[in-house]
């Protein structure tokens, strides 16, 4: 998810083996300590740690940045994962839909190609995964799994081989919209937008028809930017968990693009009466974690929208290609005259995900190198550990936090998994939603 979106669309105007079910109930109650525990280092240390949205492929892609290189701003390399012993991450691919109007699917080629090449020149610190074996795999070769997301169901052309090819290719989620609707489902971004046309369900018929394909080739239905409607028909529609790869809690923070409660117990219950339900990936973005901070970048918006469009414009004229880097820069300086929320209010929406939908159902989505702005002590990957000692501060056991840290993802991309080796036995043809369930999903 981009907080330049604005900036860019001025610019362009001129199988697996089961686990212990967790339900909600059994949430845990911490305990708030005055000290951090000794052994968090070593709990993280043991942890197969999982983030599952970075957007740093649009600085590989456009800025030529190499992991091997410096932050330079940014939040990830292979050096801040090494000391954050952050095991996989989630490489999102995110097609910007006014700036690449009509050629969605060779944009995201371009992004997919970028990753798999950043790979390809480090095979002895990277390698890709494509399920839960292999990031398990990377994890004891000591090397950072990646993985990729398709960040917005624009991307597929409203096109099912579309989506197949990008499986193909490694795509193991798909967020169904990103701040834009698309012909098939909505948008939290613009769903007050009289302008933009939208479903009148959440879903359209071709909307169903994608989420069940997901469901058959073992692609995660991520829900993080879709409205509410088009939430709730996801996860009716759905025959595998669904999850949030990037979504914090609205309780705390009323962001759209935050969840509410009732929509964290639906994610936990996603998936059907024998399932062991999805995850919600908690973001790091500050807007989303602190009602202050968002307001506050809110009320400077005329003026730095204004600020940020003369600039572009000044680029332009002086015959410079404008980057994402470029523009990113710009929203981080704005960023920077509001002071960042602390760390504790990040540990506020894990905690409320864990006692709302239960402690095997929430995660880790931070949105790197897609936000310009994170709270206090969060400032690369390399900072992931103090997750880890301020959950254990306030009572989380080592267990607890390894959950947390991955395990409830691997626990979900296995069930997903598992899913699509059922359908995939069944016949190769959509079974009809109306031949199976009488009433109108």
């Amino acid at each position: 998810m981009r907080f330049l979106y604005t900036a860019l669309f001025l610019l362009a105007a001129p199988l697996p083996l089961p686990a212990q079910t967790t339900h909600p109930a059994s949430a845990p109650k911490p305990v708030p300590h005055k000290s951090i525990p000794q052994n968090a280092a070593a709990v993280h240390r043991s942890a197969i740690v999982i983030d599952t949205h970075a957007d740093t492929p649009q600085r590989m892609l456009d800025d030529h940045y190499d992991l091997t290189e410096p932050l330079g701003g940014g939040y990830l390399n292979f050096a801040s994962a090494k000391q954050g012993n952050l095991g996989a991450e989630f490489f999102s691919i995110w097609v910007e839909p006014k700036l690449n109007e009509g050629h969605y699917a060779r944009r995201t080629l371009e992004l997919i190609d970028t990753v798999l090449q950043q790979a390809a020149r480090h095979p002895d610190q990277m390698m890709m995964a494509y399920s839960p074996d292999d990031i398990l795999r990377a994890h004891r070769e000591h090397k950072l799994a990646a993985l990729m997301g398709i960040e917005g169901g624009h991307s597929i052309e409203d096109s099912l081989p579309l989506l197949r090819d990008y499986y193909r290719l490694g795509v193991r989620y798909m967020t169904l919209t990103w701040s834009n609707s698309n012909d098939w489902a909505d948008s939290s971004g613009d769903i007050d937008d009289p302008s933009v046309h939208h479903t009148q369900d959440g879903l359209t018929d071709f909307g169903k028809d994608v989420v069940y394909e997901m469901n058959r080739l073992g692609m995660m239905v991520d829900i993080s930017h879709v409205s509410d409607k088009t939430f709730y028909r996801a996860v009716i529609t759905s025959r595998a968990p669904v999850f949030a790869s990037h979504s914090s809690a609205r309780a705390l923070t009323n962001a759209p693009r935050n969840m509410t409660d009732d929509m964290l117990r639906a994610v936990a219950r996603s998936g059907g009466p024998s399932s062991r339900g999805g995850v919600v990936m908690v973001n790091f973005y500050s807007g989303f974690i602190s009602d202050d901070w968002r307001n506050a970048w809110n009320a400077q918006a005329p003026e730095r929208q204004a600020a940020e469009s003369a600039q572009i414009a000044q680029w332009k004229a002086e015959g410079k290609t404008v980057t994402y880097e470029m523009t990113g820069a710009l929203d981080k300086q704005w960023a920077a005259k509001i002071p960042r929320p602390p760390l504790s209010m990040l540990i506020d929406h894990i905690d409320h995900v864990a006692k709302v939908a239960g402690i095997g159902h929430v995660g880790l989505g931070s949105d790197f190198d897609g936000i310009p702005s994170s709270p206090e002590g969060i400032d690369s990957a390399a900072d992931l550990p103090k997750i880890t000692a301020a959950l254990m501060a306030r009572g989380y056991s080592a267990e607890d936090c390894r959950k947390i840290l991955g395990e409830n993802f691997l626990r979900f991309f296995r069930d997903v998994q598992a899913t699509a080796k059922q359908l995939q036995a069944q016949s190769p043809e959509r079974p009809k939603i109306t031949s199976q369930q009488p009433f109108k999903k």
